[in-house]
């Protein structure tokens, strides 16, 4: 099946002034990109024609960072994300186990909340999620899937008690100045309660393979991650895939804490090849946790009571180096989650480390990628140049929560978080994340992010951070490729790569700036065939 694509603006990606006429898609594959004569010319007799009408062809967007199959889970889950006030969060939960007739035997997640916007300004932890059931064991997780609240019911499956102490990389919430928990858990405290809570819920795999990628696919992108897969996760992946259902690509990158090594040698046909819509492209590493929740590990202290209060790391020097030095050994490109500068530091450190104890020969070639870049130094760029290290940015902090960093962090920190223009002044390879299901896939939302700098409250945050439309279009196509070794093949509009494709109701490059987010994504096609059409 032979398609020409004409009559509108097309970006192909290939160079900022780069303008053809016509794309001509030749089954899965761009077969010719030129004048419409050219095209048409190098066509068959059989070509079906599809006039843009005014419409912008584009590659389809790659998401650089997020977690897929977690996005499918959570669309099943209770939705706190418009909740202001404990009293709705109360209400929603209630109607949600009511809807859904949960009893004793089972259990409830909601997901989304954000005290940051809260009436209240804190988490609802034990005293709150009680009044919603004192039987059913209740999880809720924040927004930023760093922190969460239960009820006191999980925490006596979970036999999270006084005496527990916190773990390494995480923290109980306390009552008071007693020792009894509150109901209130960070980073690798979840773990447990999270354990305890799956075994008891049985979810509908139709709606969650459905609401796993359905949103990426009506945003246009084509190419997905699974940032953080465990074994669950995985043999979602595997189900969607074998069924026929995975309809965009997907990059998984097993958690190396995790059991990551081990799904590594379990999956060897999916090292680094896609099996129909699947591979796995190497290992993830958390680091530290959340800015906005203020468990992101800084060199500095927060702003705030405690005058030394600085987050936490999730690993030791020594563990981290180790998972470093096992990825670089095992030829595998490592991922790490790093918020704060304290855990850039740490990545820097001992995957430098790792590549000089290595003997790897193929060891300066594997493109590791700190991944959020918030709070990271000018220094601390420099150094990731040095070890061709990618800056994924969640760029979309900006918009979310730059005016709770600006809190946080004061003026001089606050401004600075995600530093694109620095990062690409330094000769970085930078791309942008949404970290779904943090937030939702919206690339030209971090477009528009990163070319307007405009925070929920409409203040301009860091204004000499912000790059031009064409930089920030890369972020989200090439460069993204880019991560994944997959630029020979997709990320650009160019004769022999994959016909992944977005067709957009405007061009990103001809409208007011401020415009980017508002433009929509009208079809998906990925390999050449429609996926979405709105």
């Amino acid at each position: 099946m032979q398609t020409i694509y004409y009559g509108g603006p097309i970006i192909t990606m290939e160079g900022v002034n780069d303008r053809p006429e016509a794309v001509l898609v030749d089954g899965d594959k761009i077969g010719k990109v030129g004048t419409l004569r050219e095209v048409m010319d190098a066509a068959g007799s059989r070509v079906k024609k599809v006039n843009l009408a005014g419409r912008c062809l584009m590659p389809g967007f790659i998401d650089a960072h997020g977690h897929i199959s977690m996005n499918g889970q959570m669309s099943l889950c209770a939705d706190l994300s418009e909740c202001t006030s404990f009293d709705e969060i109360i209400q929603v939960m209630k109607a949600y186990i009511s809807e859904n007739k949960i009893g004793e035997k089972g259990a409830v997640i909601g997901f989304g909340y954000d005290h940051n916007f809260l009436k209240e300004q804190s988490h609802p932890g034990k005293a709150v999620l009680d009044q919603v059931s004192s039987e059913i064991p209740i999880l809720i997780l924040h927004i930023s899937g760093h922190l969460g609240c239960v009820n006191s019911r999980l925490l006596e499956i979970a036999g999270i008690i006084a005496d527990t102490p916190d773990p390494q990389g995480g923290k109980i919430g306390r009552v008071g100045n007693t020792p009894e928990p509150d109901g209130y858990l960070e980073e690798a405290a979840m773990l447990q309660v999270q354990s305890s809570i799956t075994k008891k819920i049985k979810p509908d795999l139709r709606k969650l393979l459905r609401g796993m990628q359905q949103i990426y696919i009506e945003n246009g992108v084509t190419t997905a991650q699974d940032g953080a897969a465990n074994g669950l996760s995985m043999k979602l992946l595997k189900l969607a895939n074998s069924l026929g259902t995975l309809k965009i690509d997907v990059v998984a990158y097993p958690l190396m804490s995790d059991g990551g090594r081990e799904i590594l040698k379990k999956n060897k046909s999916l090292d680094g090849i896609y099996k129909k819509h699947l591979k796995i492209g190497g290992y993830k590493i958390l680091l530290d946790g959340s800015p906005q929740g203020r468990s992101a590990w800084m060199s500095q202290p927060y702003l705030g009571d405690d005058p030394d209060y600085c987050g936490y790391p999730w690993l030791t020097d020594e563990d981290a180096y180790g998972y470093a030095l096992q990825a670089v050994n095992d030829n595998k490109q490592l991922l790490a989650h790093c918020n704060g500068d304290a855990a850039s530091e740490q990545f820097l450190q001992v995957y430098k480390k790792a590549l000089e104890n290595s003997d790897n020969p193929d060891k300066d070639h594997l493109r590791p990628v700190m991944i959020h870049c918030q709070t990271v130094r000018n220094d601390q760029l420099d150094r990731m140049k040095e070890l061709n290290m990618i800056a994924s940015i969640f760029v979309g902090h900006v918009y979310y929560w730059a005016d709770i960093h600006m809190k946080n962090f004061g003026e001089e920190r606050g401004r600075r978080v995600s530093p694109v223009k620095d990062a690409l002044d330094t000769g970085l390879v930078v791309n942008f994340h949404q970290d779904p299901p943090v937030t939702k896939p919206k690339m030209l939302h971090s477009v528009w992010c990163a070319v307007n700098r405009i925070s929920r409250e409409g203040n301009v945050i860091g204004e000499e951070q912000r790059i031009d439309v064409y930089d920030a279009l890369k972020a989200v196509t090439i460069n993204a490729a880019y991560e994944y070794a997959e630029e020979d093949t997709k990320g650009s509009l160019k004769e022999g790569k994959r016909a992944d494709l977005v067709i957009l109701d405007r061009s990103p490059l001809e409208v007011n700036p401020m415009e980017l987010k508002d433009i929509s994504v009208l079809e998906t096609i990925k390999d050449g065939k429609i996926i979405y059409k709105k």
